[in-house]
């Protein structure tokens, strides 16, 4: 069974907020990428590890998501096949 993640808006523990796209495969030892971008700054792609994106980490002496699902992605007219044009 393939892991995934729900595509969307995610926060990171920092603040930031990044927009998730889909899991990828890499293709010599076929571990599992999460495909992302963040919403501010130059916005180029980015990859991590699913078992990364998903962890915990400490902050403040609490356990928090390194990555926070905050919602579907915005309705937008482009698609991941225009990502790449760019």
């Amino acid at each position: 069974m393939t892991a995934s993640i729900k595509p969307g808006l995610y926060e990171h523990y920092k603040g930031h907020q990044y927009m998730v796209y889909d899991v990828a495969t890499h293709s010599e030892d076929e571990s599992t990428l999460v495909l992302y971008r963040p919403c501010y700054g130059e916005q180029a792609l980015w990859v991590r590890p699913l078992t990364m994106f998903l962890e915990s980490v400490e902050r403040d002496g609490k356990r928090v998501p390194r990555f926070r699902y905050i919602g579907p992605a915005p309705e937008t007219n482009e698609n991941l096949n225009d990502l790449f044009d760019k």
